[in-house]
């Protein structure tokens, strides 16, 4: 018999992937499929910001439905609107329709992100938050490389793969639907003000707002990018999938290096790679496709990184009790970047064409970086020693997770009997070994002295 805890956790993993794959595959599709119909990129980019718009208002709203009407009916409807409104677009051209349809779209995904992300937050305790952590985040990822590359296996003017991504985001309440444990609990997120982040570390806001700019511009706008430049829509998902999947490989060894090394400096760097890379996009992708795609690769790699650094060096000047309403201050900026990146972006491509997009975006490398360093000679920097542990997180959350997060000092851990109230002492016992036996990589502990220090483990 398969024990409640496999099969809740593996119910969120399966609904993850379908959703952030479903997710991620829709707003490629949306893109090529303007593209392909030669809609002007500003007319593009309006659209897309319409999502990014819709997410944030979900983040901060969409608890209300969940806590009016529970966990499970709130995903059925919210997974449910996403595929049936998947539907439409290809029933209509009114971009003010598609507009509504992104912008419910993103209130729909925060809401479904807002339950997954409290189920994590409820199978937690101390001894497993950072294996989850690190889990959810790879999970993701892996989906959104997944979907990318679904793209290459359909004809996106045809209604056909409208149809296929409604079946994959439908799908997602499926698994989580089968989960037996409670509804959890989700409590309101706190914030620090701006205003008291910008006197502490005004560069980790204006970093977060940089990298929800460089993230989603390239979301909405790559595809539009890969089809002015001619490539075929194979080409263009291994393109997009290749771009997307780097931040896996990137994060340990960057982590280790902010660990290891002034994390200002580390910021400064990958804005000068993402320049080059940007560059060498420009230059050197037009003459071979494995140049374009590496050097693509190499710049979503850098620019993804600059959100986990910037919360880095955010909590570095932080008090631990902090940490979470910080990261929920980061994300707010987060997604006001991503609500400005696509126009931004699609301005620049009108202007400049294709490559407009790269421009653009090597423009706010260079801002950030510039400021950095400028910050750098106004402040005492943090020691190398007295440093948070970094995390390579992603910013595509709503911030529920960020109870998760391993720096938390303040997480509850909540006894299994909460969360399966209905189970005997026995059968939460076998559901915990049925939890070792998922052999989920361990956090290992480091003795010392004073203290005992969390180290994730290297994926």
């Amino acid at each position: 018999m398969i024990k409640p805890l496999v099969i809740s956790l593996s119910a969120l993993i399966f609904s993850v992937l379908l959703l952030m794959g479903g997710n991620t595959f829709v707003m490629t599709l949306l893109g090529v499929n303007l593209g392909l119909k030669g809609v002007e990129p500003t007319l593009i980019g309006a659209i897309m910001v319409c999502y990014s718009i819709g997410f944030v208002v979900g983040s901060l709203y969409g608890k209300r439905v969940i806590k009016r009407v529970g966990h499970i009916r709130a995903f059925a409807v919210f997974s449910a609107f996403l595929g049936s409104s998947t539907l439409i677009y290809p029933l209509t051209e009114s971009i003010i329709i598609w507009s509504l349809l992104r912008a419910f779209g993103g209130v729909a995904v925060a809401g479904c992100f807002i339950v997954i992300e409290s189920w994590f937050s409820a199978v937690a305790n101390n001894d497993n938050r950072a294996t989850l952590f690190f889990s959810y985040q790879i999970c993701t990822y892996l989906a959104a490389t997944a979907g990318q590359l679904l793209i290459g296996f359909t004809d996106p003017s045809a209604f056909v793969p409208f149809t296929l991504g409604a079946i994959v985001l439908t799908a997602a309440l499926v698994p989580l639907s089968l989960s037996r444990m409670d509804a959890p609990t989700i409590e309101n997120s706190e914030r620090v003000s701006i205003k008291f982040i910008i006197k502490k570390v005004p560069l980790g806001l204006l970093a977060a707002l940089c990298s929800g700019m460089l993230i989603t511009s390239f979301y909405a706008m790559a595809p539009v990018y890969a089809i002015q430049v001619g490539l075929e829509v194979e080409q263009l998902s291994y393109f997009m999938a290749a771009s997307v999947f780097t931040f896996i490989l990137f994060a340990w060894p960057l982590g280790r290096l902010c660990d290891q090394l002034d994390r200002s400096k580390i910021m400064i760097w990958i804005n000068i790679i993402v320049i080059l890379s940007a560059l060498g996009v420009v230059f050197a992708g037009p003459y071979h496709l494995g140049f374009l795609i590496g050097f693509s690769a190499l710049y979503m790699g850098m620019v993804v990184a600059i959100y986990p650094v910037a919360v880095a060096i955010t909590n570095d000047r932080m008090d631990a009790q902090y940490i979470v309403a910080a990261s929920t201050t980061l994300l707010l900026s987060y997604g006001l970047g991503s609500a400005l990146g696509p126009l931004f972006s699609s301005s620049m491509m009108t202007w400049l064409g294709a490559q407009g997009l790269y421009y653009g975006n090597m423009g706010i490398a260079l801002l950030l970086g510039a400021y950095t360093w400028y910050w750098r000679l106004d402040v005492k920097m943090v020691e190398v020693a007295d440093q948070a542990h970094y995390i390579p997180s992603s910013a595509e959350t709503v911030g529920v997770l960020a109870t998760l997060d391993p720096r938390n000092e303040e997480f509850v851990d909540i006894p299994l009997e909460e969360v399966f109230p209905h189970m005997e002492a026995e059968e939460i016992a076998e559901a915990q070994a049925c939890q070792m036996e998922l052999d989920f990589p361990q956090p290992e502990v480091e003795e010392t002295d004073e203290e005992q220090i969390l180290v994730p483990h290297e994926y």
